[in-house]
């Protein structure tokens, strides 16, 4: 008899693989669809700094209720516009996740420092160096990208199954959302015009708060545009540059009074050049500000001029713009690229050389001797000034012996100038910017998260900053009396920007010029006459008189030029600051009457 086994059931750990029920199953959902989702949640998580804006602006123009809607509409539309533009089958979950991350950055830094993601932001990013950009990575920047980039990733990547694109069906439908929302950004925009138009007009950084729109149009504005723009042509200015006759035997030499240090004949003439950093006019102690974060210079009895606007409010447009001879309103609309004053000093015949303690020159310096602090310094002088790879200013002080020999071992000796371009008042960390003797104002800010300190903690740290850069001038000057042997000497600090400390919710700098507080635009510009000014017979008594007059970086290139006696072409007497009291010349008959030949002040 044939026994006959009937099978009982498998159980669920004993049945094939490959029927094996999944314990989680990633939800199926179409591209179109999770392109939609992740556009609401930029519009509604993403965009605090926008929907804050029109809130503090509701006083002014307030939108109603169905305004509001409209607007989350129209952001929702334009968003989800860029996120179809990505989604290609093998593009989209990486560029879906590179925008989120974008997104969420910028939101941290809109809301933390009160920037805005214009074109000119987005280039300080770029040219951020290493030191810089990790001073930015706080674990509060961290915890952000986290939570409103992270959680939509880990959703796009684990908790979802993207559809596998089929043309015939897909393509129609993915065109009609697309048209719908053209359809709803096009015609809520019109509808919106009217209440938006006077805010926008008024307050033109709303549009850079839009995000992530803002930071792909300003970073495509950046590196796509000029793809498709001609390269300028660059134009040498130089080629008349020469020397004047205070460099030529029996040239004239001055012998007047109006400085305490006599020049001698055929002297040749040492200038220091300092380029600032983030330093702003009103915490500056010898403009009036009620701290003394200038005793040092003041001390040194240096002129001052109070009343300077920078051309830009960042490095990269501040410094090729101040030593450009075009003036701020040429050198923005310029269609051609030139050389700069350093150029046009080495032409003449002067030694020129560039040291640099912050993120370069951005081009200033690349036909001249330049170099990096931390690269020619000795391993004690870093041990001693530097710390996580940032060097306080005063290491430059110790290298200014070294970097005159430098420029003057080729037997050229008719006349140096030498910058300095300061790390100064960099923020965010404010704290690494200042030496134990400088920290004069406690309790100071000590985290890289501005936002995250007092207002007197932030004013105190940032000042204590200011005490050092005061600190960094006065052992310059100190190290030029010690050269005044063998030269004609004198010094220039101009800043290049200023910077803003919390008022209205703004932190650092770099907004938009025509935007931007006088906090961020209002800079020092002091000078330490030395013997310069009677090498080239300018009245120090009739420069001090006129200290008031309204400046700005568009006066540096000719002032530089004028005091140094170099001819060229591209000088314009006119925005040489100095000028008007050089000597033969009857404007400075008329200071020295109306000053009853005052005396004037020591410069040493």
């Amino acid at each position: 008899m044939i026994e006959l086994h009937t099978s009982s059931p498998l159980s669920p750990d004993t049945q094939p693989a490959a029927r094996r029920p999944q314990r989680f199953a990633p939800y199926p959902v179409s591209a179109r669809w999770m392109a939609l989702v992740l556009a609401l949640w930029c519009t509604l998580g993403l965009n605090q700094a926008w929907w804050r804006k029109l809130s503090a602006l509701a006083s002014e123009q307030s939108l109603s209720n169905w305004e509001m809607v409209l607007t989350a509409l129209v952001l929702t539309s334009a968003t989800y516009l860029w996120f179809m533009l990505l989604s290609w089958p093998k593009l989209r979950r990486i560029g879906w996740s590179i925008t989120l991350i974008t997104a969420a950055s910028a939101q941290y830094f809109m809301l933390n420092y009160g920037i805005v993601m214009d074109s000119s932001m987005v280039r300080n990013t770029l040219q951020t160096n290493t030191s810089e950009g990790l001073a930015l990575m706080t674990s509060g920047l961290l915890l952000h990208v986290l939570l409103y980039a992270g959680l939509p990733i880990a959703v796009l990547h684990a908790g979802i199954q993207l559809k596998p694109t089929q043309w015939r069906k897909d393509v129609w439908r993915s065109a009609l959302l697309v048209t719908a929302s053209l359809a709803m950004m096009i015609g809520g925009g019109l509808l919106l015009y009217k209440p938006m138009a006077p805010l926008v007009r008024n307050h033109t950084e709303i549009r850079y708060l839009i995000n992530p729109l803002a930071s792909i149009v300003s970073f495509s504005s950046v590196t796509l545009k000029p793809l498709f723009k001609r390269e300028l042509t660059f134009q040498h200015i130089s080629g008349d540059a020469k020397l004047g006759s205070t460099y030529q035997a029996g040239g004239f030499a001055a012998t007047s009074t109006s400085t305490s240090t006599h020049s001698q004949a055929n002297k040749p003439p040492l200038l220091i050049l300092i380029v600032g950093e983030t330093t702003r006019a009103d915490h500056f102690g010898l403009n009036g500000y009620p701290r003394n974060t200038t005793p040092e210079m003041e001390a040194r009895h240096v002129i001052n001029w109070r009343n300077v606007q920078s051309c830009g409010t960042n490095t990269l447009a501040s410094v090729p713009c101040m030593f450009s001879h075009l003036g701020k309103q040429d050198f923005e609309s310029r269609k051609f690229e030139y050389e700069n004053l350093l150029d046009v000093l080495h032409a003449a015949g002067l030694n020129v050389d560039w040291l640099d303690n912050q993120a370069g020159c951005k081009g200033v310096c690349n036909r001249i001797s330049h170099a990096q602090t931390d690269q020619v310094a000795s391993p004690s002088a870093i041990h001693r000034w530097c710390k996580d790879s940032e060097c306080l200013d005063q290491l430059m002080v110790e290298l200014l012996d070294d970097r005159l020999h430098t420029v003057t071992s080729d037997g050229n000796n008719q006349g140096t100038v030498l910058v300095l371009h300061q790390m100064g008042s960099h923020g965010p960390a404010y704290y690494r910017r200042s030496s134990a003797p400088s920290k004069h104002f406690q309790p100071e800010c000590t985290t890289h998260v501005t936002s995250d300190c007092s207002r007197s903690q932030l004013v105190n740290v940032y000042d204590n900053s200011m005490v050092e850069t005061d600190l960094f001038v006065a052992r310059t000057i100190d190290w030029l009396k010690n050269q005044q042997d063998k030269y004609d000497t004198g010094l220039i600090y101009l800043s290049d920007h200023g910077e803003s400390l919390g008022e209205n919710g703004l932190y650092l700098h770099g907004l938009p010029y025509v935007i931007a507080p006088d906090a961020q635009k209002h800079v020092p510009w002091v000078m330490w006459p030395g013997s310069l000014l009677a090498r080239t017979q300018v009245n120090e008594a009739c420069v001090r008189q006129n200290t008031d007059q309204a400046l700005t970086h568009d006066n540096f290139y000719h002032t530089v030029m004028g005091l140094l006696d170099v001819h060229s072409s591209s000088y314009n007497s006119a925005l040489d600051v100095l000028q008007s009291c050089r000597t033969p010349n009857a404007n400075l008959q008329a200071h020295d009457q109306s000053a009853g030949h005052r005396k004037p002040s020591s410069t040493s």
